[in-house]
């Protein structure tokens, strides 16, 4: 009887966890279809002015996965930084440039083409910069979105 016992806390205790690693899924109210040129593109507040974004699915600020593009301007930095949450990147038009650290430092990274995409695993310290042309890519990640300058003084919600 004690081992009966036993084994039907541990299914609990399992069931228990699964439940709660329950995630939100991705629904959509109706197809829909994107070109750059006819999106409502807005200021993004998390990112140095000049970085705009679309919402295309879900919602950044909630739990769950979504969907943004993001147009940065040429020659444009984005600083060191961390997300809470795994990201994936994708070049939809221009050239993104990724590297890995603390510091942005073109000579440590690498430059990424249309159609060439990155993971970054939550809590990496990354930057990105784009060069001489305008450049797009698709954010697909898990809410709620977040970054973390790793110089503060980068942050432009403090400025």
């Amino acid at each position: 009887m004690k081992s009966i016992f036993i084994t039907l806390c541990l299914a609990l205790t399992t069931l228990s966890a699964q439940a709660a690693d329950q995630i939100e899924r991705m629904t959509a109210d109706k197809m829909q279809s994107y070109n750059a040129a006819n999106i409502n593109w807005k200021d993004e507040p998390l990112l140095p002015k000049g970085a705009k974004s679309a919402l295309i699915l879900g919602d950044p600020s909630k739990p769950g996965v979504f969907i943004a593009w993001l147009k940065f301007p040429p020659n444009y930095p984005i600083p060191a930084h961390t997300h809470p949450y795994t990201e994936v990147i994708t070049v939809l038009k221009g050239k993104l440039g990724n590297g890995m650290g603390e510091v942005l430092d073109k000579n440590k990274g690498e430059t990424l083409k249309v159609g060439e995409s990155f993971v970054l695993p939550a809590g990496h310290a990354h930057y990105v910069w784009t060069e001489k042309e305008e450049t797009i890519v698709e954010l697909i990640a898990t809410g709620p979105w977040d970054i973390s300058y790793s110089n503060p003084k980068d942050d432009p919600r403090k400025k």
